[in-house]
């Protein structure tokens, strides 16, 4: 269901201004730079209304993350919870991370998160899947030697679909699980949407895919 324009967004949005990187381009050479100093970066590809983003950012305060979102009614939801939290650790990208490919690769990042990414069932549109192998290599471009996609979605044929593409592309997997929420696995922090489904009594999956040791 498409979620209605949210009341004074523009204003709302100009009021968080400071978390919000309005040209990505400008650091493309060096996308650290965003944030003046030099601590590790993460990236979140689609961040939806942010509480993986601020909780994950307020428990690792020494690491950096920049997150992206092209829905804008969310991500004034996101940029808020931030700003509440007062983290000066995230910054958000109001735009499609499909324009990560025009970045240069001096610059790495050592975890790209994915949360709960549209599926695109029909197999005609399998390329848009963003862990597709034509995403896979811009992903690879950006992390680091020893860097990792950690993948979650509620959707059993996308991740189905994904270890294979992972596989196939070289990547090793590890942390594979079928049942997130009853694997015993240690540190997970939900988002709105694993909040939903979980509700609902479905199965999180969830896998790391690292590069290290490619091929």
């Amino acid at each position: 269901m498409r979620m209605r324009r949210k009341k004074h967004r523009e204003e709302r949005l100009e009021a968080c201004s400071q978390y919000i990187i309005s040209d990505i381009l400008a650091y493309k050479s060096n996308i650290k730079a965003a944030f003046q100093n030099d601590a590790p970066l993460r990236l979140e590809i689609g961040c939806g209304k942010g509480k993986f983003i601020a909780e994950t950012a307020a428990n690792n305060p020494h690491i950096n993350f920049i997150a992206f979102e092209k829905n804008h009614d969310v991500l004034v939801l996101a940029a808020e919870k931030v700003k509440e939290r007062g983290l000066t650790n995230v910054k958000f990208v109001a735009g499609d991370a499909n324009i990560l490919a025009e970045f240069d690769t001096a610059t790495k990042c050592e975890v790209i998160y994915i949360n709960f990414c549209d599926p695109w069932p029909k197999n005609g549109y399998r390329k848009r899947r963003l862990t597709h192998e034509n995403y896979l290599a811009l992903w690879e471009k950006l992390l680091s030697d020893d860097g990792a996609i950690h993948f979650k979605t509620d959707n059993k044929g996308l991740f189905e679909f994904s270890l294979n593409s992972f596989s196939d592309y070289g990547l090793r997997l590890r942390n594979i699980t079928l049942d997130l929420h009853a694997s015993g696995f240690e540190g997970n922090v939900m988002t709105e949407y694993e909040t939903l489904f979980s509700e609902k009594g479905n199965p999180i999956y969830r896998c790391e895919a690292l590069i290290q040791n490619k091929n």
